[in-house]
């Protein structure tokens, strides 16, 4: 296996300069200064925020989720806006409306909280069908439509909605078209106990001011040159295989998961393993994607597109238990850049 690695280096993509990498490290050390712990959630904020993509985020109250966006925003100089989702939301409040001027005799535009860089919609699932279509159509096209006119919203652009496990209660589900747009379904868990030492003593002493350590032009410039890394074949090949097994396991001698998913993943799917497996590792210091950066991301992006069958309810069964099985069948390529060294060699000689 160390032969492999040397030879996927040899014919790899060149690194990241050290000015990207040391920005990078700036601002994760920036937010770390404020939360504590959640390096799986910050992770992958940043892989969403580099590949231009959204996030659904599960977990119970007072995990800090809001305190990381907004800390985050801080950091990137970008504009912060939460909303709370509640059954009595119009689309109006989420993307503005048309107000009359009694002085100008005119209607002028009011725009709504959505014109933001980082966009935290909280409990998502409090609000009615409407409101979750006007949120579509933001996610998607990024801008709104206000009385038959469109309007951009500032790049870059991340919606990061939360769901709350715990309670069911007054809550309407999500259509599965809105939830195939988000990228990748974070799940979030308590702390340790130690984490939780550290996260009272910062939170009862004395604040913590971060400073901007990049801008959002900054970032979008970031977001070019993580499209620019390299992603072999063989590797888009395998994350095509990884879906395909979501959607007919028996041609992947998983034949025993076919009652157990009602309908697999979409092509969405394939094409976030591959801009998250890049962005990545862009994070990690490298300039080519490795099947490892694809499996790292397969539960997050997968756990949330498979649909499971009344069977495997009753049986207890979760998305995250067949996605490890699914890893654990379909095999990666042995030589994920393989093409990229031949090319290499071609061009030498």
């Amino acid at each position: 296996m160390q032969d492999s690695s040397q030879t996927w280096s040899r014919g790899a993509a060149t690194p990241l300069s050290q000015d990207t990498a040391q920005l990078m490290e700036q601002v994760l050390y920036e937010v770390k200064r404020v939360v504590v712990g959640q390096d799986h959630f910050l992770e992958r904020i940043l892989v969403a925020i580099l590949a231009q993509g959204h996030l659904l985020i599960e977990g119970v109250p007072g995990l800090a989720k809001t305190r990381t966006v907004s800390t985050l925003a801080e950091v990137l100089r970008g504009q912060f806006r939460r909303i709370q989702f509640t059954p009595d939301l119009l689309p109006a409040d989420l993307v503005g409306t048309r107000v009359y001027n009694q002085k100008t005799s005119e209607f002028g535009t009011v725009l709504g909280p959505v014109f933001a860089n980082l966009l935290l919609a909280d409990e998502i699932n409090r609000a009615p069908a409407k409101v979750q279509s006007a949120l579509l159509e933001v996610m998607q096209e990024r801008q709104v439509t206000i009385a038959g006119e469109s309007h951009k919203v500032p790049l870059p652009f991340l919606v990061m909605a939360t769901q709350n496990p715990i309670e069911t209660e007054g809550t309407y589900p999500l259509p599965e078209a809105q939830v195939d747009r988000f990228m990748m379904k974070v799940l979030i868990g308590y702390p340790s106990e130690d984490e939780e030492v550290v996260i009272v003593q910062r939170v009862t002493g004395a604040p913590i001011q971060v400073r901007p350590v990049a801008s959002t032009e900054q970032l979008t410039a970031l977001q070019a040159q993580c499209r620019q890394g390299y992603v072999d074949p063989a590797l888009v090949q395998y994350a095509v295989r990884l879906v395909s097994a979501t959607r007919d396991p028996a041609r992947y001698g998983l034949g025993e998961l076919a009652s157990l998913i009602s309908f697999g993943a979409s092509p969405r799917a394939t094409i976030s393993l591959i801009e998250g497996a890049r962005a990545l590792a862009f994070l990690r210091g490298r300039g080519y994607a490795l099947p490892q950066d694809v499996i790292d991301l397969a539960a997050d992006v997968l756990r949330h597109r498979l649909v499971l069958s009344y069977e495997a309810l009753a049986e207890g069964q979760t998305a995250d238990a067949l996605i490890l099985k699914i890893l654990q069948t379909v095999r990666p390529p042995d030589r994920p850049l393989e093409t990229h060294v031949q090319l290499s060699e071609t061009t030498s000689a």
